[in-house]
């Protein structure tokens, strides 16, 4: 976690304000019975920021059981595709901030290590949470089961079916699924849900969301948590390269993994920092979830931010070939860094995540998770457009063995064994 009361004050790790804002965006929109809840939270956050022991524990974790600090990559065989196609001279250095390689296959379990470790201190005895690619939930399984603390996950029942892999590894885990069949029967549905499930047992639970979204504290309090990211990658291309990167990139849904590697570069002018939405199958359909490129401004699960509405303002669906990028908002930080101009927000398609995913598993060895190969898509780009003195990190946020399945279907493979 990293205090911000001691930064200059035009720096853009700044915020939010006491009242959870983001310049315009962020706040706290709920219940009223939710608002003494929401209230502790903040207070329990605070206190916990201050005590060393909790930093401390939280670190110990870190090391010992999740597997940090996760590799700095440098992808050779990547960079020399770019450069096969790129202008003459051009075809940036391409690194990987591997925090796939945490356990449980992604970077959701940095935040949800924080959150209930937060909500023990808090005397809180049941753990909910919502998912939509299924790594939340399962980051929130096994913290839980790390704990001993009962856990409930919701989930939208179209990503029940799309993330088989890591449904049965929330079960394994000891975690209850609640598939939720309202809407599209995706993560806004199941946050939905979660927070419907809050309001009930506001005694003894603790949701842990998992995106940089939600009533504040949680965004400011997502973000710190996955701080680590962007900490450990200065620091790690500082020793091996003497200097920083020229771009950083990550894949945007409700922005924690991408929050988590520009905070701590927010305030390196010469670092240029891309985000990358999922356009989906394009733009000019409604079927994609880029709630910046093709949203306004409005209020959903707590927070005002970027989202999709139709006509009437009511909140469209989002849809991604990925299960963790078709929220139908952004988190409030991100809404803020885009009116500033800080952050460019990028996009890609359905079909170039999928090519993407391809690529990187045959040049590499490394299969990505459908999301960050939204980010990956722009990134090739990206680098063929900088010298090749240039140095690109992106944020391979997670792995992708709980897409396999997904992916197989839409390239018409059948994986599934004999006489199945």
């Amino acid at each position: 976690m990293t205090a911000t009361d001691t930064l200059p004050p035009n720096s853009f790790r700044n915020g939010p304000d006491q009242r959870g804002r983001f310049g315009i965006f962020g706040g706290r929109f709920v219940a009223e019975t939710l608002m003494p809840l929401i209230l502790s939270v903040e207070r329990a956050y605070e206190e916990a920021k201050a005590d060393p022991d909790f930093q401390a524990t939280i670190d110990r974790y870190a090391r010992d059981y999740v597997g940090r600090p996760s590799p700095l990559f440098e992808a050779e065989r990547l960079t020399a595709h770019v450069r096969e196609t790129a202008p003459t001279g051009k075809g940036a250095r391409i690194f990987f901030k591997r925090d796939e390689l945490n356990h449980t296959g992604a970077h959701k379990i940095n935040n949800c290590l924080g959150q209930v470790l937060l909500a023990h201190r808090m005397g809180k005895t049941r753990i909910i949470a919502e998912t939509g690619a299924g790594q939340h939930g399962v980051a929130t399984a096994t913290v839980c089961a790390l704990f001993g603390l009962p856990c409930t996950v919701f989930m939208g029942a179209t990503d029940v079916e799309r993330q088989k892999p890591n449904v049965f590894r929330m079960k394994l885990l000891g975690a209850e699924i609640v598939p939720v069949t309202s809407g599209r029967g995706t993560l806004k549905d199941a946050m939905n849900e979660a927070l419907r499930d809050w309001v009930t047992n506001v005694d003894n639970t603790f949701y842990v969301i998992g995106t940089a979204a939600g009533p504040h504290p949680y965004p400011a309090m997502v973000r710190d948590f996955q701080s680590v990211i962007g900490r450990e990658a200065r620091a790690q291309i500082l020793e091996r390269e003497g200097r920083l990167p020229d771009t950083i990139m990550a894949c945007i849904g409700g922005g924690s993994n991408a929050i988590g590697l520009f905070h701590p570069f927010l305030d390196d002018q010469d670092v240029e920092i891309i985000g990358v939405e999922a356009a989906g199958r394009g733009l000019e359909t409604s079927d994609h979830a880029a709630s910046l490129a093709g949203g306004a401004p409005g209020v959903l699960h707590g927070n005002r931010t970027f989202l999709l509405q139709d006509e009437d303002g009511q909140i469209a669906e989002g849809h991604s070939i990925s299960a963790g990028l078709d929220y139908p908002g952004i988190g409030p930080e991100h809404a803020w860094l885009h009116t500033t101009g800080r952050v460019t927000y990028q996009n890609a398609t359905d079909r170039e995540a999928l090519d993407m995913f391809a690529l990187l598993s045959r040049l590499e060895g490394i299969i990505p998770a459908l999301e960050p190969a939204h980010a990956l898509a722009r990134a090739v780009d990206k680098a063929a457009q900088l010298p090749q003195s240039a140095l690109l990190l992106l944020n391979l946020c997670g792995r992708g063995d709980k897409d396999i399945f997904s992916v197989a279907a839409h390239l018409g493979v059948d994986i599934d064994p004999p006489g199945h």
